[in-house]
């Protein structure tokens, strides 16, 4: 009897390693094509990040292929682009900074009333349109963008572009306002209504302030979300090959460049290091969302 325990056992623990080992295995390959991108995008697009990168427009096909030339007539080196991707970071800062504007307090006030009126009807209705609305595809909210405000303003522009990245932060900084704002004690507000606090004010100035790591965490998200975004630019925003910070005129943005620089065969290098940009960027912002959360985690 004790030897079949004993082979039970046995038998027990090399199943229990084979699904460990299996378990590893199966990581591995599931992440191996992230380091293979990462690597990538980092191997060819360091070599275009220099000091004008930063503050310069970006080239055109004519000022790339001279510069290609130059350096086919000498050596055959390295090729490094003229210009940088100036106008596309000054485009994509002027309309995640009005989209946010727009977005942020819709969506907070839209998750207060949420977490508050869980139970009627119309909060149904909203969370309903707003699950709907992250479930859209993006180009469909740039040709709305475009019929709601490009077609009406005569001309693409920032603020059209901004709309429509603003419709994309709504849902998510709604639910993660109710969900964070669901998450606090009860007690905390019947504590504040008791002592005689208006309902205004226990709102903005005891839930709000405990919730703030969450709240904060999801803007974050969405803001990260949306930063890469192309199609509803492409719709809206349309692009512009100058720095450009009028919010009514067309304007461009790093994930326009990149598709404009896939487009044109002799600004290919120029995809790596904007592609480089933006990943460090998201990137970014999502860590400081996790330290946030991790911090202030309620």
């Amino acid at each position: 009897m004790s030897s079949r325990r004993l082979k039970h056992q046995i038998t027990r623990r090399q199943g229990d390693r084979a699904f460990f080992s299996t378990c590893v295995a199966l990581t591995w390959i599931s992440v191996l094509p992230l380091f293979l991108i990462l690597g990538t995008i980092i191997f060819k697009g360091v070599g275009q990040i220099n000091g004008s990168f930063f503050v310069e427009p970006s080239p055109t096909a004519v000022d790339a292929m001279m510069a290609k030339m130059q350096v086919d007539s000498v050596a055959g080196g390295r090729v490094i682009l003229p210009g940088g991707i100036a106008n596309g970071i000054v485009g994509t800062l002027i309309m995640v900074v009005v989209a946010s504007l727009i977005a942020i307090p819709i969506g907070v006030l839209g998750g207060i009333y949420l977490s508050e009126e869980r139970g009627t009807r119309l909060a149904s209705v909203v969370r309903f349109i707003t699950d709907l609305l992250q479930g859209t595809p993006s180009i469909v909210l740039g040709i709305i963008v475009y019929i709601w405000v490009v077609v009406p303003l005569g001309n693409y522009s920032a603020l059209a572009g901004a709309v429509s990245l603003a419709i994309m932060m709504l849902p998510l900084i709604i639910r993660s306002t109710e969900e964070t704002l669901l998450r606090l004690p009860k007690s905390m507000k019947e504590s504040a209504l008791a002592l005689g606090t208006s309902y205004r004010s226990t709102v903005l100035k005891v839930l709000l302030p405990s919730a703030s790591g969450g709240l904060l965490t999801g803007i974050l998200l969405a803001v990260s979300r949306i930063i890469g975004e192309t199609a509803p630019l492409m719709m809206t925003a349309l692009g512009s090959n100058h720095i450009n910070w009028n919010l009514i005129t067309p304007s461009s943005a790093v994930p326009l460049l990149i598709w404009e620089f896939y487009n044109d065969p002799n600004l290919i290098e120029m995809i790596w290091s904007s592609s480089l940009f933006l990943l460090v960027l998201v990137l970014t912002l999502n860590i400081i969302a996790k330290r946030i959360a991790a911090k202030r985690a309620i």
